[in-house]
């Protein structure tokens, strides 16, 4: 959106558009109320991307309506946390979605595509089970417009595999980490890199990981410099503030 609000500012100000025509097309409503719901459509005016569906808890016409209203401007649509149950309605009504059932994501590319991020974001999973939290975020962050890499399950329980590619480390400019069990790994990481690491805590493990509680406090109380730490589970969040840190 902020792409085409300035090509139409350059095309007034090269007077190739009327000034008039120009304040149509930019006077959409900021805001659009639904009985359900109230779509902020000025979102990727102020932060550079449109607002993204939480599909959890809503109804599959709920998420299809929301996403119509979105793509309507031409900025595509992201929707996260969609259920196995909503990809049929979802592909019929959208035939260009990419929808991905281990990130449990559907994104319809915009008309122009984001601008390009600065570098790569890694993305290190210490474990098979912690792929739906690292997909998320990986589809996250290519909506965004970030090149993405990827260490799969080279968790602590045999460290020699994150060891092993350092290469893949110092070519990174910022990791996200997603690890259950204890969440040793972003530690790990963040003692042999010198970019930003963000740290995803996940639900996965035994009685004891209390749904991912004892990963986020390991991650929180970690002794290397430069983690920080999202919700548990929120391969989202993380990769929105690494798409950011991306873009500076």
């Amino acid at each position: 959106m902020r792409e085409r609000v300035l090509a139409l500012l350059q095309q007034v100000a090269a007077g190739e558009l009327d000034a008039a025509d120009a304040l149509q097309r930019l006077s959409r409503p900021d805001a659009e109320a639904l009985p359900f719901a109230t779509i902020d459509h000025h979102r990727a005016l102020r932060q550079g991307f449109p607002e993204v569906i939480f599909a959890e808890g809503k109804t599959a016409e709920q998420v299809l309506a929301i996403a119509e209203r979105i793509s309507e401007h031409g900025e595509g649509f992201l929707a996260t946390r969609i259920p196995a149950s909503m990809h049929e309605a979802l592909a019929a009504r959208f035939p260009a979605v990419h929808i991905d059932a281990v990130a449990r994501t559907a994104h319809l590319p915009p008309d122009s595509p984001p601008p390009a991020g600065k570098g790569t974001i890694l993305i290190i999973t210490a474990g098979t089970s912690d792929l739906p939290v690292a997909e998320e975020a990986a589809v996250t962050a290519c909506a965004l417009g970030n090149r993405v890499a990827r260490l799969t399950d080279v968790g602590v329980a045999g460290i020699h595999r994150v060891l092993s590619r350092h290469e893949t480390l110092a070519e990174a400019r910022v990791i996200i980490v997603v690890a259950g069990m204890e969440g040793a790994l972003p530690s790990v990481v963040g003692g042999l890199v010198a970019v930003p690491v963000i740290a995803v805590p996940t639900s996965v493990g035994y009685g004891a990981s209390f749904g991912g509680v004892a990963a986020l406090l390991g991650m929180l109380n970690s002794c290397a410099s430069g983690v920080t730490v999202v919700n548990i589970d929120n391969g989202f969040g993380a990769a929105y503030a690494a798409s950011r840190i991306n873009h500076t």
